[in-house]
């Protein structure tokens, strides 16, 4: 009341000298200011409450109390525009709030009354079913608000019966909208196909589409919250689509000009020629396209291999530049005791030129079909490209004794190291069956190695990631086949580095 009274009287003042303060644009914007301070006043409790039901799906969960309580709040606004008692307002306003209140308590007994359905809302929301299924999304919301409305008069038996028309019509629209996001496209590039006869000059590519699309769908039917597998077959399906219908317009042209046979071959050859010329390959295409396919893969493979070599050595150059750095800076500090034998830094240098030394061993150890063996700081992983496991399984093959015959040859490097098998999977598959099955393929090759060599179970550790550390694109099978990997970490124990650590980060704290 306080607060009012304290209203009431400004309006006052500022009537009454409303005449002088219209003739000066210093008092208009005081006039301006103050009004904008007395709406605070007035409406800044129930300007807080409303956006908090708002927030809070009071249009939905309490649908009664929140438009009365707006009707009391927008009739509070207009009267105060329009410079009305300030009492009036006053009572409107704390009805409004009363009704905000009510609105409040209904909608925590909504979240615990209806919480299945207003998960399928949030699930639905997340799939964009406003966007992609409104019709359903409308009658969802409209169904919600029935609930609401029985939950507001006390009647919880028939508002759990609405409840679950809305949750049966929020995952319909969930459902549709996933459809509508992954497959309209491909069922529109599908139809035109239909229309442009394509069936009948690309007959294997156009039936490769449409079993794709048939897939996907039924893959969502199946499982709507995997969507990695239905997205990639969706994507696939549209290429075919897309695919078929070059093929279509191709031989239609061909057809039309009655191009001869050995000009098609030719004209096919020439993308190649020019790619086989950029790798400085010479492409002779008398024993067939494939010779030359291998040739420029074989230079491919060659460059991605060197690119990463090349990485790799800036990354220990600047490494080594940074020391180099911080050894000046150590001299210039030590000028009294330069003829010290070894310093931090210089420990520090050795151990990691011993790395290096460590590393370039390791790397002839493998074939580049066996494993792909790359640094990371002072760590060094082999990347097991070579090992298979049998699809949904995390059984160790006889055939791949060998390839981990290397890996511990290669730990055996490293003297006093630590180990970190990591497991990854491609996307398809549901992330939860992806992290088990990562662990378990994780901890078979631990096991294996524990069982082989001479190494203590506390320095060996088998982590599963899943799908979460893709390292090529999941939407090729090539790229899901180098997803689905093993990855063995070594963590070197070298003492020069080791026990330096502390007084490394002493001389940098102290340097900057």
């Amino acid at each position: 009341m306080t607060r009012i009274t304290g209203c009431l009287l400004l309006i006052t003042l500022l009537s009454m000298g409303m005449v002088q303060m219209g003739r000066s644009g210093e008092h208009t914007g005081r006039t301006s200011e103050a009004m904008q301070s007395i709406r605070e006043s007035l409406f800044g409790e129930v300007d807080r409450l409303r956006a908090e039901v708002e927030a809070r799906l009071a249009q939905l969960l309490s649908p009664t109390n929140y438009r009365k309580g707006m009707e009391h709040y927008n009739r509070a606004d207009r009267d105060f525009e329009k410079g009305k008692n300030l009492e009036d307002i006053r009572r409107r306003v704390e009805r409004a709030i009363s009704y905000f209140e009510k609105a409040l308590e209904n909608i925590e007994l909504a979240r615990v009354t209806l919480v299945t359905t207003l998960n399928a809302r949030e699930d639905a929301q997340k799939a964009d079913a406003p966007t992609f299924a409104l019709e359903l999304w409308q009658r969802a919301e409209k169904a919600l608000q029935s609930a609401g409305e029985e939950l507001e008069k006390g009647d919880v038996k028939d508002a759990r019966k609405k409840s679950a028309q809305a949750e049966t019509l929020y995952r319909e629209a969930e459902l549709e909208a996933i459809k509508m996001n992954y497959l309209a496209d491909t069922w529109e590039l599908l139809k035109q196909a239909e229309a442009e006869d394509v069936e009948k000059y690309a007959p294997k590519t156009f039936k490769r589409a449409q079993e794709l699309a048939l897939e996907a769908e039924k893959e969502l039917m199946e499982n709507r919250y995997d969507t990695d597998r239905p997205r990639s077959l969706a994507q696939q399906a549209q290429y075919e689509a897309r695919h078929a219908l070059y093929l279509a317009h191709t031989i239609k042209q061909i057809k039309k000009t009655r191009t001869e046979l050995e000009d098609l071959i030719l004209v096919s050859e020439e993308p190649l020629r020019r790619i086989a010329a950029a790798l400085d390959v010479f492409a002779e295409f008398d024993r067939g396209i494939g010779i030359v396919g291998d040739q420029i893969l074989a230079g491919v493979t060659g460059l991605q291999d060197s690119l990463v070599r090349l990485k790799q050595d800036l990354e220990e150059q600047r490494s080594e530049i940074a020391n180099l750095e911080a050894r000046l800076k150590e001299l210039e500090e030590q000028l009294g005791d330069i003829a010290q034998e070894k310093s931090v830094l210089a420990q520090r240098i050795e151990a990691q030129a011993k790395i290096r030394q460590q590393f370039l061993q390791v790397e002839k150890l493998f074939s580049r079909p066996e494993a792909q063996v790359l640094r990371e700081g002072n760590n060094v992983i082999i990347r097991l490209v070579g090992l298979n496991f049998p699809v949904g399984q995390a059984v160790i093959q006889p055939q791949y004794f060998a390839l981990l015959k290397k890996v511990q040859q290669a730990i055996s490097v490293f003297p006093g190291c630590s180990v970190t098998i990591e497991g990854h999977t491609d996307s398809h598959g549901s992330d939860r069956l992806n992290l088990r099955l990562s662990q378990k393929r994780a901890e078979a090759v631990k096991a294996y190695l524990l069982a082989n060599m001479d190494l203590d179970e506390s320095r060996v550790k088998a982590v599963g990631y899943g799908e979460s550390r893709p390292i090529a694109n999941n939407e090729t099978p090539e790229g899901r086949a180098k997803n689905r990997r093993i990855d063995v970490v070594i963590h070197p124990h070298l003492p020069g580095l080791e026990a330096t650590r502390l007084d490394i980060q002493k001389a940098d704290e102290k340097m900057r």
